[in-house]
């Protein structure tokens, strides 16, 4: 039961998370946007996880797509990764 409540919550943290990316790459759209104290916060969150992806992955001319691959990242963690995860703890227990 414990064990369900700690992968749902880390499910929940993990969708909190992409929103958050997504935001992030949002406020690069609008001038100045990350200088406000919420930019802040959300770089501070967002650039250490997406900077590896920034490091394998080369801008397409003005555009830089590995956001998106972090967020596909997340998305199979969240839907692959942790059921799998959970199911595999649950059979040794």
């Amino acid at each position: 039961m414990i064990l369900n409540f700690i992968f749902n919550i880390l499910g929940t943290v993990l969708t909190i998370y992409s929103f958050a990316i997504i935001i992030y790459i949002f406020m690069s759209w609008v001038p100045s946007a990350r200088e406000t104290s919420i930019g802040r916060f959300l770089t501070n969150i967002c650039e250490p996880y997406l900077e590896p992806f920034r490091k394998i992955i080369p801008p397409i001319g003005m555009i830089d797509i590995s956001p998106i691959v972090a967020l596909l990242v997340i998305r199979f963690a969240s839907t692959y990764g942790l059921p799998g995860l959970y199911n595999m703890i649950v059979r040794f227990m």
